[in-house]
């Protein structure tokens, strides 16, 4: 008798601010879910970062979504701006994955970035979110198997 390993199934929440850069990231976050063998259910496209958290809440309610990706890049403007987006959206994607009890990757680079650091840091960003969600659920699949 083998143990057959039980994967996540995912959802994807990508801004579209930056979306040359955000498209790559999408792409290649599903390039990693699909060699790692989990689905992706749903991927959702938001305006930008900020904007992600009412997404987020509503794709955690789904029984068949076991962990969101989230993909995005906050690039430094002339202002504070990039820090208060920054600041806002993590705390909220932390708090919503506690509330709703599943794993939510923050695969959102920045803030106080150039547009190149940007783009020197979507591969990495893009996998180290799927391959996040993925240990986490697995982390806590387990913990919970324990427990039984």
């Amino acid at each position: 008798m083998t143990n057959k390993i039980k994967l996540p199934k995912l959802a994807i929440v990508v801004s579209q601010t930056n979306y040359d850069h955000t498209y790559l990231m999408e792409k290649r976050a599903i390039e990693h879910a699909n060699f790692l063998g989990c689905p992706i259910v749903e991927i959702a496209r938001v305006p930008g970062s900020y904007d992600m958290p009412l997404i987020i809440k509503s794709l955690l309610q789904k029984e068949n979504i076991d962990a969101i990706i989230t993909l995005g890049t906050i690039i430094k403007g002339e202002t504070e701006h990039d820090r208060i987006i920054a600041g806002q959206v993590a705390r909220k994607i932390v708090d919503l994955s506690l509330e709703y009890d599943k794993p939510v990757s923050l695969g959102i680079s920045g803030p106080g970035m150039t547009t190149l650091q940007s783009k020197a840091r979507i591969e990495k960003f893009a996998v180290a979110a799927v391959e996040s969600a993925v240990k986490i659920w697995r982390e806590k699949d387990r913990i919970n198997e324990t427990t039984k």
